[in-house]
């Protein structure tokens, strides 16, 4: 098709939207490793899992085979809102780089939580209403997740309690009067309201906090709290499924204009966007239909992929969490205070985790300045202000692209635009005063938080 023929911004009709899930687990020869519990070292079951989370969405983490899950019609309604969301063709981008490269984004920032969180936040949130539960708890990064969540709730009539990481609590407070709005309870994580809380601190004095540290307290508050169930933003198996809308609206976007992507970019901190965007392309490459070039990309700051080891761990700081086998720094690990707040997680997925230890994934780190530089560029170029998670996505997608130019190919990049950075001026001016460094944590501090993993055989 030539090129004066796609659009661009490509838009689905609503009657073009997906009605089902697709879980990617269903076509893995390589199935994610099992969630143990902590005590017997045992895969953990639908009863000791429901304690925790609500009924449905545990079915849907345990279940490997069925590669689609309907999508209930009032969550279809719901997407309604803010889906389908468009496929960005870059042509702006692509003159200004002066590249053979076609580059394409799926911009999931159209939504008032800014991004691609309320695609799950909202299924979550209705499977709790189902269960006649009164309310719900969650941690949240950046706060992308907990504005989502909060949302959410508000639209059903569930409470919200949100355990925001310390360092974005106090560097994004509009992100959090937003959640306020929509009648979420926000606390700064770690705390002195809950036990794991309280431990933390006095173990770490002065810490900004972590996500690891937020889910602990989020899980305790769920699971002492009558009528309340934990939810989760990303990582788990359940929340990959949700996303999948992302990478099947993208597909469905390309195949009206006969494009395939050679090469595709997400960042990377728990799992949740980079997995739902390249689900249907990942399905098509294990079923052996097509080829593609996946690429995760992570902060230098909290390397899990490319420092990490792939084995157990807790998915908390605090240690009460079930077991997942993925990439990790170690549960101990407290990243840096890096303004990419949704990435600072010292863990994978066990999705993605099982698809880079077999090869079918490539993972890439980069440093915070150069981030923030990429995402200056792209604000200028395309006219969007970009999260500082989605940035990671842009600079190795223009570098992608600048490849291309050196090697002449005219190769076809689709890279995930996961949110946008409106909340994150505070990050923004620091990077603008050259005040934002590049931390990157030693071998010895890695080493340090690996060997107090548990042993499992």
């Amino acid at each position: 098709m030539s090129e004066n023929k796609i659009p661009y911004k490509i838009y689905l009709e609503e009657s073009e939207m997906p009605r089902a899930w697709y879980n990617l687990r269903a076509d893995m020869k390589n199935k994610p490793a099992p969630l143990l519990n902590p005590g017997t070292l045992q895969p953990m079951t639908a009863g000791e899992l429901s304690g925790v989370f609500c009924e449905e969405l545990v079915k849907q983490e345990l279940d490997n085979d069925t590669a689609y899950f309907e999508i209930p019609t009032e969550i279809r309604d719901f997407y309604k809102m803010y889906r389908p969301s468009p496929l960005v063709r870059a042509y702006c981008l692509e003159e200004k780089l002066q590249t053979p490269a076609k580059i394409y984004y799926k911009f999931e920032g159209n939504n008032t939580s800014g991004s691609h969180k309320l695609n799950s936040a909202i299924a979550q949130a209705y499977y709790a209403k189902e269960q006649g539960l009164k309310g719900v708890t969650t941690e949240t990064g950046a706060g992308q997740w907990g504005t989502a969540l909060s949302m959410a709730c508000a639209y059903l009539g569930l409470d919200c309690k949100v355990y925001m990481v310390k360092c974005s609590y106090e560097q994004k407070p509009f992100r959090r009067e937003v959640m306020k709005v929509y009648g979420a309870d926000v606390t700064p994580s770690p705390s002195e309201n809950t036990a794991v809380g309280r431990k933390i601190l006095q173990e770490f004095p002065g810490t900004s906090g972590s996500l690891g540290c937020a889910i602990s307290e989020a899980v305790e508050v769920a699971t002492s709290t009558s009528g309340y169930r934990y939810v989760l933003g990303s990582v788990l198996n359940q929340v990959l499924l949700h996303q999948s809308v992302i990478g099947l609206e993208a597909k469905a976007a390309l195949d009206k204009y006969g494009v395939k992507p050679d090469v595709i970019i997400g960042c990377a901190g728990g799992g949740s966007n980079l997995g739902g965007l390249i689900s249907p392309f990942m399905g098509e490459k294990l079923r052996g239909e097509a080829d593609y070039r996946f690429i995760a990309v992570e902060p230098a700051s909290c390397p899990s992929f490319t420092r990490g080891e792939y084995r157990y761990d807790f998915c908390d700081t605090g240690m009460v969490c079930p077991l997942a086998k993925m990439y990790t720094l170690g549960s101990g690990f407290i990243p840096s205070a890096d303004h990419a707040g949704g990435l600072r997680f010292h863990g994978m997925s066990s999705v993605l985790s099982q698809l880079y230890a077999d090869g079918l994934m490539e993972a890439i780190s980069v440093k915070q300045t150069d981030v923030f530089q990429a995402a200056e560029d792209f604000a200028r170029i395309e006219g969007i202000l970009p999260a500082p998670e989605s940035s990671h996505a842009i600079l190795a997608a223009v570098n992608e692209a600048l490849r291309c130019k050196e090697t002449g190919e005219e190769k076809t990049i689709l890279f995930g635009l996961t949110g946008t950075g409106y909340f994150d001026l505070v990050a923004y001016e620091k990077f603008h005063k050259g005040e934002m460094g590049n931390y990157i944590p030693t071998d010895e501090e890695i080493q340090k938080s690996l060997s107090k993993l548990p042993t499992v055989d």
